[in-house]
């Protein structure tokens, strides 16, 4: 099962919010061992940044894992509006 987490930062809050978001991801990877990427769509709009936290191939249950991780960073405070999450599973295994 693959995460994708969109949401939008405020281009003021967009240092401390990558900050927070690359010291959770470390933290995941070494402790869960998931594969984290932070992307970002290249343009801002009226002042907003949209970004994506990507989590491939998680475990059962991580998506609860990720919810804690994201409160314990206060990533809350830093984000306009909520995070979206969107769960993907492969259709075929991979050869």
């Amino acid at each position: 099962m693959d995460l994708y987490i969109y949401y939008q930062v405020k281009d003021a809050d967009a240092a401390p919010l990558q900050a927070a978001v690359v010291t959770m991801q470390a933290a995941l990877t070494r402790d869960h061992r998931v594969v984290c990427q932070l992307k970002r769509r290249p343009e801002a709009k009226d002042g907003k940044q949209t970004w994506m936290e990507v989590y491939a191939a998680t475990p059962a249950a991580f998506a609860a894992t990720l919810d804690g991780a994201v409160e314990l960073a206060g990533l809350s405070a830093l984000t306009a509006g909520p995070r979206h999450t969107e769960v993907f599973t492969d259709l075929l295994p991979c050869a």
